[in-house]
């Protein structure tokens, strides 16, 4: 008999990442995953044989539960698109979703793992608001488990990331495919996952278009809209100035709007700028700000998926699954030539 086919060998056929294939696979609702890509994974899966397995079978007594742990709630808006993507996803296979905020607090952990334990629980998703490295506790060790938006060093659960390398390389590079050459990135802080892998898309978009890393565009300082205001006003302050921005986040892409405009010029006539996340304010900046979905959503409803598939959720991944962060185009970039036109003239006159 011969080896049975794999979410991996579909993806390899078709073209896509494995996280791809099991949103497609699993019908994950409202994925981006444009319908010719649905095509190709459902047309490779067939293709090689693959047969779905029961998306979860639940004990004979008890409660169908799982367990969400969160670090925190508070801190950022992504704590929404997590939890209610977890429970919409669990909701559509008849699970109830157990929520706590433990504040990575080990006592509190350990509590919601005496409760999970005790009510049968199928399993139970750890999860992050912060990409990063997790140290989970022994416990979990009793229960299947998965990660969501964090990764454990050892590898001993599956775990589940948003693509943030791609997705500072797509934002780069739609400023690239502009025209642009003076880039400029306002990157978070360096503790953070997401900053340096966001910071590594930025580099290689550049270099892929053979466009030499000006050090003295990248400035560093904190992820708030005042952070943004300031990197952006010292990099106005420059003699040749960047003609396009690429922030660490929406709210530092803000910060940038409001320095662009306090100095007379416009988003995008005079500076393109390209945000991350998609916060729900991204949409409603005037100009509408291009920048990149951080899918928290997709990424809670591809756990709650994994941890609840009998076929799939035992496997022990090699490395994280990273979920696509797909550009969205808006108002905020524009091609660079009428600043160029205005430095040539300028420079000609002096």
């Amino acid at each position: 008999m011969g080896k049975r086919p794999t979410m991996i060998d579909i993806g390899a056929m078709a073209g896509v990442s494995q996280a791809t294939v099991s949103l497609v696979l699993n019908g994950v609702p409202q994925a981006r995953v444009s319908a010719a890509t649905r095509d190709r994974v459902i047309a490779a899966a067939e293709a090689l044989g693959y047969r779905m397995g029961p998306r979860h079978a639940p004990p004979q007594e008890g409660p169908s539960l799982v367990g969400l742990l969160l670090d925190e709630v508070s801190t950022t808006p992504f704590a929404t698109p997590l939890i209610e993507g977890a429970r919409d996803e669990a909701a559509q296979q008849g699970v109830l979703v157990a929520t706590f905020c433990t504040r990575g607090d080990p006592e509190l952990e350990q509590a919601a793992l005496d409760f999970l334990l005790r009510n049968r629980a199928r399993g139970v998703i750890y999860a992050s608001l912060v990409t990063r490295e997790a140290v989970p506790p022994e416990r979990l060790r009793e229960l299947p488990a998965v990660l969501l938006n964090c990764f454990d060093p050892e590898r001993r659960y599956p775990s589940v990331v948003p693509g943030d390398l791609a997705g500072g390389y797509a934002a780069t590079d739609a400023l690239v495919r502009a025209g642009h050459r003076r880039i400029a990135h306002l990157a978070g802080e360096d503790w953070l996952e997401a900053s340096r892998a966001r910071e590594a898309g930025y580099r290689q978009a550049l270099a892929t278009a053979d466009i030499p890393v000006d050090p003295e565009l990248v400035q560093r300082g904190g992820w708030t809209v005042s952070g943004g205001r300031e990197l952006t006003l010292r990099l106005l302050d420059d003699p040749d100035p960047p003609t396009a921005i690429f922030c660490f986040n929406d709210r530092m892409a803000m910060g940038a709007y409001d320095a662009v405009h306090s100095r007379g010029l416009r988003v995008p006539e005079d500076v393109s700028v390209v945000g991350f996340d998609d916060e729900e304010l991204a949409a409603y900046l005037s100009p509408p700000l291009t920048t990149v979905v951080l899918p928290h959503d997709e990424m809670a409803r591809w756990a709650v998926a994994a941890l609840l598939d009998t076929d799939e959720a035992r496997r022990a991944w090699p490395r994280p699954l990273k979920i696509e962060c797909p550009l969205v185009p808006r108002g905020s970039v524009a091609r660079p030539r009428a600043r160029a036109a205005l430095r040539h003239q300028e420079a000609a006159r002096s």
